[in-house]
Parts: C-alpha cells; sequence; structure tokens
C-alpha cells in the first residue's frame, strides 16, 4: 500500500477479503489442523477453495438472483461449510463446525496492510466496505490488529456488492460525494461498480490470493 498524493479524497474505502486480509492462506492453515488435531483427511485446497467460491461468492449470486433471501456471510459460509463436511463424510461436534465457520473471523493480514494502513490514517478516514457481516469484521479486526477508523458492511444496506446501493450507502454514511471516497479492492469487479456510483479507485494487486494456481488478471 503506497504513498497516496490524490488530494481531494476525503474517504478511503476498502473491500477486506483477498483486499486486506489473505483469506486462501488462513482459511487453509485452519482446516490443515484438522488433521493435524483429529487426524481428519481430504484435499483442504479443494475444500477452501470450495467454501470461498461455491458457497461465499455462490452464494451472493443467488441472493442477488433473488434465490434465496438476503443472510449475512457467516451464515452463507455455514451453508456450504454444512454441504462440505456432509460431502466428505467429515463429522464433527457443532462446537468444533461453529469454530471453523468463525475461521474467517480471524484472517491474517498480508504483510504490508498494517503499515500501510497506519499510514493512510494519517490523512484519510479508512473503512471497510465488504460483503463480511459487522462482527466477522470486527473480530477479524481484533485479531489482526486491523486499524479501521469505521466499518461498512453490505449487512447494513440488506444488499451484496456490486449492488450500487452499497456504495451509495457508505457515500452517506461517511458524510462524503462519492468523487471524494477512493475505493481501494483487488477485484476489479468492486472497483468498476464503485466507479458508476462515482467513486474513485484503486487496484491493489494480489497475485496469491487465489493460491498459487489460479490465474487472475493484474493488469490495472
Amino acid at each position: 500500500m503506497g504513498q497516496l498524493i490524490v488530494t481531494h479524497i476525503r474517504a478511503l474505502t476498502f473491500d477486506v477479503f483477498g483486499t486486506v486480509v489473505d483469506w486462501r492462506g488462513s482459511i487453509l492453515r485452519e482446516c490443515q489442523r484438522l488433521s493435524e488435531v483429529d487426524g481428519i483427511t481430504t484435499d483442504w485446497e479443494s475444500f477452501v477453495d470450495s467454501w470461498r467460491y461455491d458457497g461465499y461468492i455462490g452464494g451472493i449470486q443467488q441472493v442477488r438472483s433473488g434465490e434465496i433471501p438476503f443472510q449475512t456471510t457467516d451464515s452463507l459460509h455455514r451453508l456450504h461449510l454444512d454441504k462440505l463436511l456432509s460431502e466428505r463424510n467429515i463429522s464433527l461436534t457443532e462446537e468444533r463446525t461453529n469454530y471453523l465457520n468463525q475461521s474467517w473471523h480471524r484472517l491474517d493480514p498480508w504483510p504490508d496492510t498494517i503499515g500501510g494502513l497506519h499510514r493512510l490514517r494519517n490523512k484519510f478516514v479508512v473503512a471497510t466496505l465488504s460483503n463480511g457481516n459487522i462482527s466477522l469484521l470486527a473480530n477479524m479486526a481484533k485479531h489482526a490488529g486491523i486499524p479501521w477508523d469505521c466499518l461498512l458492511s453490505a449487512e447494513i444496506t440488506g444488499a451484496f456488492k456490486p449492488d450500487p446501493e452499497c456504495y451509495k450507502k457508505a457515500a452517506l454514511l461517511l458524510d462524503c460525494k462519492p468523487e471524494e471516497i477512493l475505493m481501494v479492492a483487488a477485484h476489479k469487479g468492486d472497483l468498476l461498480a464503485a466507479a458508476e456510483v462515482g467513486f474513485k479507485t484503486a487496484f491493489i494487486p494480489r497475485p496469491l490470493e487465489a493460491g498459487p494456481n489460479q490465474k487472475k488478471d493484474l493488469i490495472k
């Protein structure tokens, strides 16, 4: 997260999963501990990828299409976790299953995250603008020491990004004009949607977000 010299920006809103924290590496480590502690064996990399892309991303698409009602990220994660455990014949107690689902609250930051945000806070308001629910974002910030000024979430709007209302509501709550906010993300769809509302945008390449074998468009 380098130096920002744009002077008319008042606030920076950040995508969190993948942009600020290493979701895949963090969740993979949590799952692999099940092998170490309980002797559970499965292909954890495909497990984690399905949990993220089929469960979370797929769940958001179902909400946005009207197939299922709006619900928190925690709920979407739990729905697909239960499905994955059943499909792979993995038996966990309710307590252990809930703890595993809460691993999304314990994601670790990328190496440049904490220092970069502290520097940016010297000049700008820095806030989340995430599809994660408030409790998830708050617990993650505590776990990782992420210095947010405030937490903005799809949970407040009742709609997931890239719905325009997410960005409009963020501007309203921050008391900023859209052009006074810089949306920061590692995902171009998020940035394009923010730009449509009038936000300025900054692309942060995270080539390892989706793992070593995943191909991503990292051209600005």
